[in-house]
């Protein structure tokens, strides 16, 4: 019984008519058991360690609903096959609120019986399989493009099929394909920070309809068509939220919404002060910069002292590409969970607008608090840790309550996008810089700014990447794929403080390929 595919109680007070379809299941390789009455079967699964039941509904003495009831109350996870002559839905519904796994109706036939031993027996082993079937598969195409110097469109494809993967191992560790997996998506932004490099001055300079949508033109490219509807329109900006993040989320929320997906690049630094304010003001930061000159003076880039405008900016934007609201759109940052639990209660307010702007920040500060605190880290060791923590979150939080209740409103639309992602730093790049440079670990700002450029960009001239030029000398550089940066005073205890944290900032797909998602309420 032990080398069987699976041990199989089945329950029938006419066993004896079902011995042909016995027979083909132990022929198969399953081990099967039966018994004539609930009363012999519970008392068998109390003895005994069964991986599948079927059981009739109509037996003399104790009934099938009651047998199950019974099972269910020895063995709440053992699933249980209802084989039934009646059809009533009554009797279907009861059955499933009692927990059935699945029901068959009389006259059975192998086929039936097999499918449903694959279902609950097999459906590991045949999922196994498959998932490692396509993933060479995938892995063979992904080799192929990356050797064929990949379009912007092509390098979108690629991140989303290394992200599924990604997605789709998590629930296969046993297959220890992460470590292959690890290698190709590191050789992968290897290459994309190499096609960065050499591509993205020539975006900057297009006109955009001539380059992949970026940064500032987020709001004319997705917003803009949905202000022109009769709808009321929420647009999400969820800080540092990749794509892995998302398409948990997206399958939580496509029961509520149905979900259209694209995507778009995130200029550079891939970091709030510059990524976020491009969106809210359609504008590069150079631009930012001479438009509100204010905005760049001294002090980190930080989420208080850099992104107070955005209002601001939004509203700006509208008026220059000529739309504006009246009244003017409503903006809401949310920076803690208390505010945020505050504007659920308000969110059915919000629809009465015709543009409500909502910036959440709560996975950007868990990214960061997993870099400070130590336990976060142990709760979230690795990728798929923190996909699953991130989702937790979610799970639970006034955000899902929010995309609930707005889905019970009527004319809505819901545009959800990011303004950067994040990357799991795991390689120091020394950097040399002057007192006075920024602290930031994907990117810097200063003067005198020393760094090994096949791992970062090196940026002489700041309008050549549209930035704000600060003072005369300031000088760039922004980390490439994983790498992060550590100053040679006390090198190696700041190296190993920050390695295997999450950080934002540089050139990686997880921090420029970000998703554009609209949404309506189904």
């Amino acid at each position: 019984m032990n080398d069987s595919k699976g041990t199989i109680l089945w329950v029938d007070d006419e066993i004896d008519l079902l011995k042909p379809h016995i027979f083909i299941l132990k022929e198969r390789g399953y081990a099967v058991d039966t018994a004539t009455n609930g009363e012999d079967a519970v008392q068998m699964i109390r003895e005994n360690v069964y991986d599948l039941v079927f059981l009739d509904e109509m037996m003399p003495g104790m009934g099938g609903l009651e047998t199950l009831s019974e099972i269910k109350n020895v063995h709440p996870f053992l699933p249980v096959v209802m084989v039934t002559k009646n059809e009533a839905e009554t009797l279907m519904e009861d059955a499933i609120g009692r927990k059935i796994s699945d029901y068959l109706t009389k006259p059975v036939n192998p086929s039936q019986i097999l499918l449903t031993c694959k279902k609950f027996l097999e459906r590991k082993r045949i999922r196994t399989e498959h998932v490692t079937k396509n993933y060479f598969a995938e892995f063979g195409t992904i080799s192929q493009k990356l050797a064929e110097s990949p379009t912007a469109e092509e390098w979108v494809d690629i991140y989303a099929a290394l992200t599924n993967s990604e997605i789709e191992l998590d629930a296969h560790p046993e297959l220890g394909l992460h470590p292959m997996l690890f290698d190709q998506k590191r050789e992968a932004n290897a290459a994309f920070g190499r096609f960065i490099e050499s591509s993205y001055r020539n975006w900057i300079e297009s006109d955009p309809g001539k380059r992949p949508v970026i940064s500032p033109d987020v709001v004319s490219h997705a917003l803009l068509p949905l202000l022109d509807t009769n709808a009321s329109v929420f647009f999400f900006v969820i800080d540092c939220l990749r794509l892995d993040q998302w398409l948990g989320m997206e399958s939580v929320l496509q029961e509520d919404f149905a979900i259209t997906k694209e995507y778009y690049y995130a200029l550079l630094p891939t970091a709030t002060p510059y990524a976020r304010n491009a969106i809210f003001s359609g504008l590069f930061p150079i631009d930012i910069e001479k438009r509100f000159p204010e905005l760049w003076g001294k002090g980190e880039d930080d989420e208080h002292s850099r992104n107070l405008h955005e209002h601001e900016f939004l509203v700006d934007q509208l008026q220059r590409r000529r739309l504006p609201l009246k009244p003017e759109p409503r903006y809401v940052k949310i920076l803690d969970a208390g505010f945020g639990r505050a504007q659920e209660k308000n969110i059915v307010n919000f629809s009465k607008n015709k543009l409500t702007a909502i910036v959440v920040n709560f996975v950007d500060m868990l990214a960061h608090s997993r870099s400070d605190i130590d336990i976060l880290k142990e709760i979230a060791p690795n990728e798929a840790a923190y996909r699953s923590l991130t989702m937790s979150w979610f799970n639970h939080s006034w955000l899902l309550g929010m995309f609930r209740t707005i889905a019970r409103q009527k004319n809505v639309k819901v545009l959800l996008t990011t303004d950067h992602g994040s990357i799991r730093v795991l390689r120091g790049s020394k950097v040399i810089a002057d007192r006075d440079a920024s602290t930031n670990l994907r990117y810097k700002f200063g003067r005198n700014l020393k760094i090994d450029e096949k791992q970062a960009i090196f940026v002489k001239d700041p309008k050549e990447y549209r930035l704000p030029r600060r003072l005369a000398t300031t000088n760039y550089v922004i980390a490439k794929e994983d790498y992060y940066f550590v100053y040679p005073t006390d090198y190696h205890r700041y190296l190993n403080q920050y390695r295997d944290t999450f950080q934002h900032g540089g050139i990686s797909m997880e921090e420029v390929i970000l998703p554009i998602v609209t949404m309506e309420p189904r």
